[in-house]
């Protein structure tokens, strides 16, 4: 493997949008390295892809994701897609369950940021992309233990991007408004057709072009949905 080219850093990587997002860097002529629960889908993506390297870790365990990038280095692109989410309303959902999406959704991006932003402010240059959706915004009646995870997110996000941007590390929010086209959504919508859902690869292409806008032209704040999609 080429350590001459730059690094990007993928959590959450399972077999739709985090898998699009390694094949988007790579494709660009990224190393990736891939962060999941998951040894044995690294592995064989570590197999499959070239420029992967499978870093099998908890990002809820500080010291694990300390360990991880010492392992693989300093990223230059950072994508935290790694989620915790839930259905339910404030009286049926598990407590501990949204402490968890916490722990996953938020406390893991300051872990995130925390390890790897002081390389990159010093390096004058990277990117940290979070990937969020419609659940950062509101607060629908069943997403009780989730969408505060989000919300929380999202604004740590914020505040990493207005602390960050000046020393020229961009970060962005992306909202994804839409159903991800994966096995387990095309089941649970067997009656929508193709145009209902969003394809991961279309959300790895965002997702890179964030990562890649002009230093005069960041944006923080960024959506995609389906055409047809109400908002």
């Amino acid at each position: 493997m080429n350590a001459d080219k730059p690094l990007a850093l993928i959590t959450g990587v399972g077999p739709g949008t985090g898998t699009a997002l390694v094949k988007r860097f790579t494709e660009a002529g990224y190393r990736v390295a891939m962060v999941a629960r998951n040894a044995d889908r690294l592995l064989d993506l570590e197999q499959e892809i070239e420029g992967t390297i499978a870093v099998p870790c908890d990002v809820t365990d500080p010291q694990a994701l300390a360990e991880a990038i010492k392992k693989v280095g300093a990223p230059r692109v950072v994508v935290h897609n790694a989620v915790g989410g839930a259905f339910g309303t404030w009286d049926q959902i598990d407590p501990e369950t949204l402490r968890q999406n916490m722990e996953i959704n938020a406390m893991a991006l300051l872990t995130l940021a925390r390890l790897t932003a002081p390389a990159m402010v010093e390096a004058g240059e990277g990117a940290i992309i979070v990937t969020g959706n419609t659940s950062a915004q509101r607060g629908s009646a069943s997403f009780a233990g989730f969408a505060p995870s989000k919300a929380a997110q999202r604004i740590l996000a914020e505040s990493l991007a207005r602390d960050l941007g000046p020393k020229g590390v961009h970060v962005a929010y992306l909202i994804i408004d839409a159903v991800i086209d994966v096995a387990w959504a095309r089941k649970l919508h067997a009656d929508k057709g193709d145009d209902f859902f969003i394809s991961p690869s279309s959300i790895a292409a965002e997702v890179f072009h964030l990562a890649h806008q002009p230093r005069d032209a960041w944006s923080f704040l960024a959506e995609v949905r389906p055409f047809h999609e109400k908002w």
